[in-house]
């Protein structure tokens, strides 16, 4: 079974929307899917030939229906209003935090829709807050009730991709201590106490993902590809590894053959294993396509 990873078109968008297998559509075991499923966690994958145009600019009415989306089809509820109302509630203090790298950042039209679904369920503006590398002196960000995680998928020098979980790497002292081994403790970030438990949402961005590079901070958009979707979850370990799922994908189409990541991206099983942060196994994680 293929994880689909091409460019979509308005034709194939249609044709696979009707689609009735989720699994199949993400290289999961059919069979085992169908007859007994194994989920633990969900992950919902939204995509739309329209978010991008054939200039890869982003049409922010189209990425906030997505939004609507994949959160609705998350908390199982009809109205958006509800649908947020079980992530956050009017007396929270909301950190959002997003990316900013200079050639792949949360996409400034995601962080405008969050922070208007926000507000209309009743959060003042003062309570909530969008940054990045500045979280640690961040006011609303050190009483934060809730968090929101938003951040591109792409390859990383050290960590073999950057994804959800490697996004809170900025609320330590040192970033670079987390490096060695393929950033292999990036999991024991979230159990500091400043964060453990205050993720209500994760959002992994595959609207344009880097699937190759070499060298830190190395970008070349010939390693890019339109993919125009955005995926959501609760759990962090579970959208990192679909997210892997499909960068492996596309890597081997793109290359003609199996290419593993160097270094590979250990860091996903283990927030799993070693820090117990979510599911890693891509057979017990149920993937909601829309």
């Amino acid at each position: 079974m293929k994880l689909l990873t091409a460019p979509i078109s308005r034709r194939d968008f249609i044709r696979r929307s009707a689609e009735s297998s989720f699994a199949a559509a993400a290289a999961f075991p059919l069979k085992k899917a169908v007859t007994e499923p194994p989920y633990t966690s969900t992950v919902v994958l939204v995509r739309n030939p329209d978010v991008l145009n054939s200039d890869l600019e982003i049409n922010a009415e189209v990425l906030s229906r997505m939004l609507d989306t994949g959160v609705k089809t998350l908390t199982g509820r009809d109205a958006i209003d509800e649908a947020w109302r079980e992530i956050v509630e009017p007396h929270d203090v909301v950190g959002v935090k997003s990316n900013v790298w200079g050639p792949l950042p949360t996409p400034i039209e995601l962080e405008q829709a969050v922070v208007k679904n926000l507000t209309a369920v009743g959060i003042e503006d003062k309570r909530i807050s969008v940054n990045d590398r500045g979280v640690r002196k961040d006011s609303v960000f050190q009483e934060a009730t809730v968090l929101i995680n938003m951040r591109p998928m792409r390859t990383h020098h050290w960590a073999g991709v950057a994804g959800c979980i490697k996004n809170y790497i900025p609320f330590t002292e040192s970033p670079p201590r987390y490096h060695p081994d393929s950033c292999a403790g990036l999991g024991s970030i979230w159990l500091r106490p400043e964060l453990k438990g205050k993720t209500r949402l994760n959002v992994l961005i595959l609207l344009t993902p880097l699937f190759h590079g070499t060298g830190p901070h190395h970008y070349d958009p010939k390693y890019t590809w339109p993919y125009g979707g955005i995926a959501l979850s609760r759990d962090p370990v579970s959208l990192d590894a679909v997210g892997l799922r499909i960068l492996e994908t596309h890597r081997r189409n793109y290359f003609g053959k199996v290419k593993p990541l160097c270094p590979p991206a250990k860091h996903i099983g283990l927030a799993d294993t070693r820090y117990g942060l979510g599911v890693a196994d891509l057979a017990k994680i149920r993937l909601i396509r829309c």
